[in-house]
């Protein structure tokens, strides 16, 4: 198994409303399915990596957060803006910063779930032409449409928890 992609890598598809729901579920039950993923872990297993030279199971918690907020930003600039240019970020570098390292993984599942509840709000009332719309990633010099992006992060959602489970079920933490 491919411990850095235990779902396999994001496989982009063609739009279908079956797969919205899908897509929008995903992003729906993150939240939760994160919270369930590290439940009744100590922090000696927050601070294990869920592979050799990957992230502790604490800096991806609070990346799925710091991702999520970008992404949603994204969805918002590109339904009121016509194919912006987006920010990137150094994840690796934002995954070394105080916040991750001082904060309780609580947190950031307390701030998914708001996040989420107003996402999937978003998510929910787009109008088919809004998928279409468009943001413009300057680091892969790339356009991308807000259907991408859904698919893109409803993969994100289950790439991480899966990650977790992996680590829990390969340690047999119970």
């Amino acid at each position: 198994m491919d411990f850095r992609y235990p779902i396999g890598e994001y496989e982009p598809q063609p739009f279908s409303e079956v797969l919205k729901q899908q897509w929008i579920s995903d992003i729906r039950f993150l939240p939760g399915n994160i919270e369930n993923a590290i439940l009744n872990l100590d922090a000696s297993q927050l601070e294990t990596s869920y592979r050799d030279g990957g992230w502790t199971l604490q800096q991806l918690v609070h990346h799925v957060a710091d991702s999520h907020i970008n992404a949603y930003c994204r969805f918002k600039l590109a339904l009121t803006e016509d194919n912006p240019i987006i920010k990137p970020y150094d994840q690796d570098k934002w995954a070394e910063l105080p916040d991750v390292k001082n904060i309780p993984v609580n947190i950031s599942v307390t701030l998914l779930f708001a996040l989420h509840n107003r996402w999937v709000e978003l998510l929910d009332h787009l109008e088919q032409s809004d998928w279409e719309k468009t943001i413009f990633h300057p680091e892969y010099k790339k356009k991308s449409t807000l259907w991408y992006l859904l698919g893109s992060y409803a993969w994100h959602s289950r790439h991480h928890v899966a990650q977790i489970r992996s680590l829990r079920e390969r340690m047999n933490w119970k």
